[in-house]
């Protein structure tokens, strides 16, 4: 039997489709988005480690929130736009295996901060009187440095066992490297890999469940309790919500059109692929921002806004 021998590619290619024809109106677009995500995280991490006041469990897993933001917009924003205003539109291999761990870790860290910050809402309001000695700053740093790590050593090794993939073809049918679509472009059996992503989704989608649950607890407590205090638990949980709901909404779709591909227009597929690159990040500091009173106030008093502090009292 005659061996063949495969060299890997050094430069990928992706695919933009029609996006080339006005990619100067898209690279305004991608510039504006990434400059907003970047400005609107910064300020609220800054406003958090600025007064002590904030400097809470609920305000540090915010901040731990934007950071993760800020990542995955470092990881994203920069190729996309050189690619915009680029002749060919290409990304090195190792450039793609960068853009592939950073994403990766970057929707992992995102969905594993998010159930943390349901835990910390689930003991504050379910177990108030405990709660000043469970969630301690301790406690509440060695979750951040877990989610981090935990999620590095996961896709650490989906990396690995891309790398070792020989590649057939250079054409990605993306405009970014994602783990799935690099898999496709291999010449040998990908079994290893598809169990192993399929094992990472599995695990990852364990977390929205315990999200919910804990949620559910929650709604339990608050429809026993005062009238004031459910308020006070749908005014501090409603932005927790609506950024799981949508992220989690965005990452299923994400993936059921990877694995099951339909009959859809590919812009419109680029626009869907896109929603927890741009607009997750940005939705961040923006619904906690806008929402929660103590960082609202904080803003604005540093903007020359307000000139005294509110109280939040809508908040637990």
């Amino acid at each position: 039997m005659q061996n063949f021998t495969y060299s890997q590619p050094t430069l990928l290619t992706l695919s933009f489709g029609e996006m080339t024809k006005i990619k100067y109106l898209y690279s305004v677009i991608v510039l504006l988005f990434f400059t907003m995500i970047i400005l609107s995280n910064c300020s609220v991490i800054l406003i958090i480690v600025l007064h002590k006041s904030l400097q809470e469990p609920m305000y540090i897993f915010i901040s731990a929130l934007c950071v993760n933001g800020l990542y995955g917009s470092v990881i994203f924003f920069p190729s996309l736009f050189i690619n915009l205003l680029s002749q060919i539109q290409t990304i090195s291999y190792i450039g793609c295996i960068i853009q592939i761990f950073g994403i990766h870790t970057y929707i992992g860290c995102e969905v594993t901060v998010l159930a943390i910050m349901a835990f910390d809402r689930y003991v504050c309001i379910c177990n108030p009187l405990r709660y000043n000695s469970i969630m301690t700053y301790d406690l509440m740093f060695r979750l951040i440095t877990v989610a981090w790590l935990y999620n590095v050593v996961l896709i650490s090794i989906l990396v690995i066992l891309t790398i070792r993939l020989p590649l057939c073809d250079s054409v990605i049918q993306k405009i970014y490297c994602d783990n799935w679509s690099v898999v496709k472009l291999s010449c040998i059996d990908t079994t290893v890999n598809n169990i192993y992503g399929l094992l990472i989704t599995s695990v990852m989608g364990l977390l929205p469940g315990c999200i919910y649950l804990s949620y559910f607890q929650i709604l339990r407590v608050c429809m026993k309790s005062s009238k004031d205090f459910r308020a006070k638990a749908v005014y501090t949980c409603t932005p927790h919500m609506v950024l799981l709901n949508y992220f989690s909404s965005n990452i299923l779709t994400e993936i059921l059109l990877l694995r099951f591909p339909v009959n859809m227009p590919y812009e419109v597929q680029i626009i869907v692929s896109l929603q927890s690159y741009v607009i997750a990040p940005l939705l961040n500091p923006l619904i906690y921002g806008l929402k929660l009173k103590e960082i609202r106030v904080k803003i604005l008093e540093k903007l020359g806004l307000k000139k005294k502090t509110l109280h939040t009292d809508g908040e637990i």
